[in-house]
Parts: C-alpha cells; sequence; structure tokens
C-alpha cells in the first residue's frame, strides 16, 4: 500500500502573534494546521458544516438571490463557494480574512477543490479584520456569517473575542438589515454565546451538523436573525 505524506507547502504568521499557520498537500488533498495544536484547523476533505453554515443562513432569508453577504474567515473557500451559489447575479458576498497567505493558498490549486470562487466578479476581498469591516461599512447587510476560528472562544486569535463579545454582536446586528442573519461557526456549543446573542437583541437558533457526508463529528452552529 502506497503511504500518504503530508507535504508542506507553505506557511504563513498570524498577525498580533497569533501563531503560524502551516499549509499542506496530501494526494489532491490540502489541509492547513496551527503549530501547537494537534490536529488539523481546516481540511479540504471535510467540509459539510462550512457548506451547511451558508445554505442554512441563506435559507432564512426572503430573497437570498439578491442578497449582500459578508464572510468573516475565506479559510479553504467552501463557505464562499456555497453562498454564490445560492445568490443571483444581483447578490455580493465581501469575504474578509486576516492572513494575506490564505487568499493566496486559495487563489492556487487549493482554490481549484472549491470551484476557485476568489474569481467569481460578485466576490469582493477584504484583507483584514471582519469586525473592522462590519464597524466601517456603510449600507446594510442581509447576512453576516462567521468562521473566523474554532468558534466564540479564541484559538488562534484572542482579537476574536472582541467579535464576540456583546459590543461586537450588537455591531453586527446594526448592519443587519431587519430579517437579516448573523451565522457563527464553532467546534463544539458554547452557552455564554448563546446568552449574548439573546441580549443582543438575535432571535436564536443552534443547530448541530455533520462536518463530512452525514457521519463522524458534528459541529455547532448559531443562526441569530434581526427581528
Amino acid at each position: 500500500m502506497k503511504m500518504r505524506i503530508n507535504k508542506l507547502l507553505d506557511r504563513a504568521l498570524i498577525p498580533d502573534n497569533g501563531g503560524e499557520l502551516l499549509f499542506y498537500q496530501r494526494d489532491d488533498e490540502f489541509t492547513i494546521e496551527v503549530v501547537g495544536i494537534s490536529g488539523e484547523l481546516m481540511t479540504t476533505a471535510h467540509h459539510g458544516s462550512e457548506d451547511a453554515l451558508a445554505e442554512l443562513a441563506l435559507k432564512r432569508l426572503k430573497k437570498p438571490q439578491e442578497a449582500h453577504v459578508v464572510i468573516g474567515g475565506l479559510g479553504m473557500g467552501f463557505t464562499l463557494a456555497t453562498v454564490l451559489r445560492l445568490v443571483g447575479d444581483q447578490g455580493k458576498v465581501i469575504v474578509a480574512e486576516l492572513v494575506p497567505e490564505v487568499i493566496k493558498w486559495n487563489q492556487g490549486p487549493m482554490g481549484e477543490r472549491s470551484g476557485s470562487p476568489l474569481n467569481d466578479p460578485r466576490t469582493i476581498v477584504h484583507q483584514g479584520d471582519v469586525l473592522e469591516l462590519i464597524r466601517g461599512g456603510k449600507g446594510k447587510f442581509d447576512a453576516i456569517l462567521l468562521d473566523t476560528d474554532n468558534g466564540p472562544e479564541g484559538l488562534t486569535q484572542a482579537r476574536n473575542n472582541r467579535l464576540y463579545s456583546h459590543r461586537g454582536l450588537r455591531s453586527a446586528y446594526d448592519v443587519l438589515r431587519p430579517g437579516g442573519v448573523l451565522a457563527v461557526w464553532s467546534t463544539h456549543p458554547h452557552a455564554p454565546f448563546t446568552r449574548r446573542l439573546g441580549m443582543a437583541g438575535f432571535k436564536v437558533d443552534e443547530q448541530k451538523v455533520y462536518a463530512h457526508r452525514d457521519k463522524g463529528t458534528k459541529h455547532h452552529l448559531w443562526f441569530a436573525t434581526r427581528p
């Protein structure tokens, strides 16, 4: 049997002393890991919960085909690709990514695994903090999808805690249109975060979805609707 070996393709520093990302290829799949943290941060082999984050968020909108969407965290591009499949020509998607190398990796062969969504003319890339994008945004959005870390508790970025604080949630609430949805991905539930969403004025729904093809590990999703 042929052994499959991880090949290190690149590495990237996370801003503000957030650690270091390692970018690997194994056969036709790609993974991103964090130095000093066991296991994969993300992989092209498993993206069912990232797809579900987009599908279930846009399903809650009255006119998903015309949606203006913000995505926090490009990752491996699967959430972005799913949003683009669901919005029409009138839709607009802004994806914020803090690490410039992650954008570069998505522009290469890894991006082909998700259908090269960065090449879509409806995609606008913001290299920077999604919270700054939200707070400085002009106009309103129909959905904000957050997959910036392992969930509301920052794993690689302590600054992500600002995003999930009461003030950060209120910033998201303020730029959402009535009926708009804030969707958040996490590896696990977090009761204090659920309470913060409610205190920020959102109507909250939580769901568990499989990470890959209806089996194995489940991830936790919040869908917080602005009344």
